[in-house]
């Protein structure tokens, strides 16, 4: 794979890049006026989103940071993006252009204060894996094989400008209005500060492998406080291919089910008991052992969930508080979804929308097991998604709504399901969390 020599770190030099990106997707739509003479409108549309997909991730994927990581947290809404922008974007999750050996040796000593050689006993220059943060080399000591991840240089620095540039597109893909809107982007920038901050991630690894290593079939890296910092961390590399390599060629129900149910018991045991939650369940934040265990990576993204908000969340999730209509409307107040500025059809119109959507979702947590290599599950999903994304009454109405504490709690739920039907797992004990 190419490598990069250089990053743009300066706001200038980065607002430049979207720019000269944006001219790119110009001149795409001039293409696809140009197509509409001569192909079908399905053709030509679908020429526009690869065409758009591939320029703004190439674009995206020179800058790193916390651009890069919006198109990877996008990458997951498979029912709200075209499907050239969801395969494009995933590359985000544990496949992008790494930094060269020279700036890696360089970028290392920036942050450490020594070379790599000085630390530890062998140390690869070139990167076994990059994603959107930071990339990872293979290093060893005292006999013990190690991943050592270095964060990308200038990430850190940039977190406000860059969101300060995606705001704009966000907000229309969203239909997101009004200054109350805010809430979400410091939401955001809050959580990708703290996924630069090192020396937290390698506490909230240490504290959720502590916490967790009970599961069954769930396995964790050592981390070495020595051996980091606030931008290099060093843990055990740990041997497996990525879930998503491992659905694509897996014919073992068995096994994926095991995978299943330790994934679903990880979720549910840190999200009821602890409170807290790994925010950031893509296929590049696991790794499948050889003897089918699940291997859990990268904690820089954790959730606290208040309990002011944990409390009418899941209260939504049994189905008679969905089927009590005082109820359900009560806290859907509590969850700040329904406004008191609300008129009576937009109390109406969002009431309704939520009762379609949370009858659906919660479907797993209404039995006692759930098969969730169940197709027509998720093509329910992808339906409800699709037919309100292109509802022409939402456009009309301000969509800024729910607590800021929705963005990273549905962003879980919609990655975990994701990688649940991924596996293809099947009869998932859903409570299973509360025997362990």
């Amino acid at each position: 794979m190419k490598t990069i020599d250089s990053i743009p770190t300066s706001k200038i030099k980065r607002a430049t890049k979207l720019v000269s990106t944006g001219a790119k997707v110009g001149v795409n739509y001039l293409k696809y006026y140009g197509d509409k003479l001569t192909k079908s409108e399905t053709e030509a549309k679908e020429r526009l989103n690869q065409n758009n997909a591939s320029d703004i991730y190439d674009g995206l994927k020179q800058l790193k940071g916390s651009a890069l990581k919006v198109a990877q947290m996008l990458s997951m809404e498979k029912s709200i993006l075209p499907q050239a922008y969801v395969e494009k974007f995933s590359l985000a999750q544990f496949s992008v252009p790494p930094l060269s050996p020279p700036l890696v040796l360089k970028t290392f000593k920036n942050y450490f204060g020594k070379s790599p050689h000085d630390l530890y006993d062998t140390f690869n220059a070139t990167s076994v894996n990059a994603a959107s943060i930071g990339q990872v080399h293979i290093a060893e000591k005292n006999g013990k094989k190690l991943a050592v991840k270095i964060q990308y240089p200038g990430v850190a620095e940039s977190i406000t400008s860059d969101l300060a540039m995606v705001k704009p597109v966000a907000m229309s893909m969203f239909n997101i209005k009004g200054k109350d809107s805010d809430k979400y982007f410091k939401e955001v920038e809050g959580k990708l500060i703290e996924e630069t901050n090192y020396i937290l991630e390698v506490k909230q690894s240490k504290e959720i492998a502590h916490k967790c290593e009970h599961i069954p079939n769930l396995m964790f890296p050592q981390y070495y406080e020595e051996l980091s910092s606030d931008r290099i961390i060093t843990m055990d590399y740990m041997e497996g291919e990525h879930l998503s390599e491992f659905t694509a060629h897996n014919t073992n129900q068995e096994r994926a089910n095991q995978l299943g149910q330790a994934l679903w018991d990880f979720y549910m045991f840190q999200i009821h008991k602890l409170k807290k939650v790994h925010a950031d369940p893509h296929p590049g934040n696991f790794l499948v052992s050889n003897n089918g265990q699940l291997i859990a990576l990268d904690f820089g993204c954790m959730k606290v969930i208040p309990k002011e908000f944990y409390r009418p969340y899941f209260e939504m999730v049994k189905k008679e508080n969905l089927n009590n209509r005082e109820l359900f409307v009560k806290k859907m107040h509590e969850l700040e979804i329904l406004r008191p500025d609300d008129n009576d059809a937009e109390i109406t119109f969002f009431t309704e929308m939520f009762h379609d959507m949370l009858s659906l979702f919660t479907q797993p947590f209404q039995s006692e097991t759930f098969d969730f290599s169940n197709g027509e599950f998720f093509r329910k999903i992808a339906e409800l998604s699709e037919r309100y994304s292109k509802s022409t009454e939402l456009r009309k109405m301000n969509a800024n709504r729910g607590s800021k504490h929705f963005i990273y709690m549905n962003r879980t739920f919609f990655g975990l399901y994701n990688l649940m039907f991924d596996l293809k797992a099947k009869d998932i004990k859903i409570n299973n969390f509360e025997t362990l």
